[in-house]
């Protein structure tokens, strides 16, 4: 099955699998070198973006049909703008065509509308591989919900410590990869497979999003156990489903999903924190922002009152790494 990549939770994974294409998540590298991606975006930009175009110029990812970029935060417009221009004055690089789709999070009728119109243009492009008739649609919102639905069973798996954070994070990037059905059937394994109750302090996770489990795969070395978090590759990738199989539906799905750190007012993410936090029974509060990300410091004081948790702020820290200062201080709010 061909793939298309994708890049942010943003885009409207339904449609590419109603169109026959295998949706398929871009992911950076952390700790390999990234100067391919750095000669095009500059190293003042994210450093998941960075290493993603590295990655999709040096074909990392195997031959992709088309690449498609949510507009969740600057440095995925940036790393969408790079890959448009690439395409159309480089055509040596064989890279795939590029689409944006701007999903708004604003709860109005009218940003209803627009986020509708921009999933309708982008079904339509999706068309040229084939076309995306209702019947395609319906069947592809119903088994992504399904995966959904089976991912949310496996987060309740984790807070009853039948599954640490690690293994959770690599379950849900592994559901990313691969065809949904086959998601679906990953995930359905996984509780049969797990061994002992995870045990460690519980740490509620916020601030930056992580696309590889090295952060982790440290925090849980070092005696904490990641029992929820409020990014996107985590419970924000799943948390809502589609309140019907249709386009509109759809839209409102993206629409109202999050809050994620970049697009969402500071009180929305407190509020969401807080209640997060206590639905798995955390006992301190890990912001984690990553060097070049700058929204979760703005949230952290908020969110921190509202969780009424031991917190730690832990800024500028490198892609995939957790610094020994971090940790340490981890160490002393537990």
């Amino acid at each position: 099955m061909s793939a298309v990549g994708y890049v942010g939770a943003d885009v409207p994974v339904e449609l590419i699998t109603a169109a026959g294409l295998r949706p398929l998540r871009l992911t950076g590298k952390p700790g390999e070198d990234s100067a391919l991606g750095d000669r095009y975006l500059g190293r003042g930009v994210d450093p998941v973006a960075r290493s993603i175009l590295t990655r999709i110029l040096g074909g990392d990812y195997g031959p992709l049909e088309a690449i498609v970029v949510s507009r969740d935060c600057e440095a995925s417009l940036r790393l969408f703008y790079a890959l448009r221009e690439l395409h159309r004055i480089e055509p040596a690089l064989g890279l795939p065509p590029v689409r944006l789709v701007d999903v708004l999070h604003l709860p109005h009728h009218t940003t209803t509308r627009y986020v509708h119109a921009k999933i309708a243009q982008l079904r339509e492009w999706l068309g040229r591989w084939r076309p995306i008739g209702d019947d395609d649609l319906a069947a592809a919102i119903t088994a992504h919900d399904t995966l959904r639905r089976s991912l949310s069973r496996l987060a309740a798996h984790r807070r009853a410590n039948r599954l640490s954070g690690t293994r959770f994070l690599e379950v849900v990037a592994a559901t990313t990869a691969v065809p949904v059905a086959e998601a679906i059937a990953l995930v359905e394994r996984e509780p049969a497979v797990e061994g002992p109750e995870a045990e460690g302090v519980r740490v509620f996770l916020t601030g930056s999003s992580h696309d590889s489990p090295a952060v982790y795969e440290t925090m849980e070395r070092n005696g904490f156990l990641i029992v929820g978090e409020d990014h996107d590759w985590g419970e924000l990738l799943f948390a809502r489903t589609c309140a019907a199989p249709t386009e509109l539906a759809l839209a409102e799905r993206y629409q109202h999903n999050g809050p994620a750190a970049p697009r969402a007012s500071i009180r929305q993410r407190a509020a969401h924190t807080a209640a997060a936090a206590r639905a798995c029974g955390a006992e301190v509060l890990l912001s984690y922002a990553r060097v070049h990300d700058d929204a979760p410091p703005w949230d952290f004081p908020e969110q921190r009152a509202a969780t009424g948790l031991p917190a730690v702020l832990a800024e500028r820290q490198p892609y995939g790494e957790l610094t020994g200062d971090a940790l340490a201080a981890l160490g002393a709010a537990a």
